[in-house]
């Protein structure tokens, strides 16, 4: 998959009219959203937060929010703490949970 070089501080995309399209669409709330999943983790503690139980805790479509645990990810803010949880369709999933560089 291949990113604008500004990944993971701006949406990346494929190199496709939809994804690019996408990317666009979600940029002035790419910032709120990051901030928004990161401080639901870290008061998630050590018990952390798949991208789906991080999806339902901010009540927008795990679409929005799993491309920003991407970007927390390779940013260092969230790590993956080992843990795994079942997802809605059955799936073992990370467990995100935030690392010592997350303010």
């Amino acid at each position: 998959m291949k990113h604008d070089p500004i990944y993971p501080n701006e949406p990346g995309h494929r190199w496709i009219d939809t994804s690019m399209e996408a990317a666009a669409a979600v940029a002035p709330k790419c910032g709120r959203l990051q901030r928004l999943a990161l401080a639901a983790i870290k008061d998630a503690g050590p018990a952390g937060m798949t991208t789906d139980e991080l999806a339902d805790h901010l009540e927008v479509d795990r679409g929005s929010v799993q491309p920003r645990t991407s970007e927390l990810r390779l940013l260092g803010l969230i790590r993956d703490s080992g843990q795994r949880r079942k997802n809605r369709s059955g799936i073992r999933a990370i467990v995100w949970t935030a690392t010592g560089g997350a303010q």
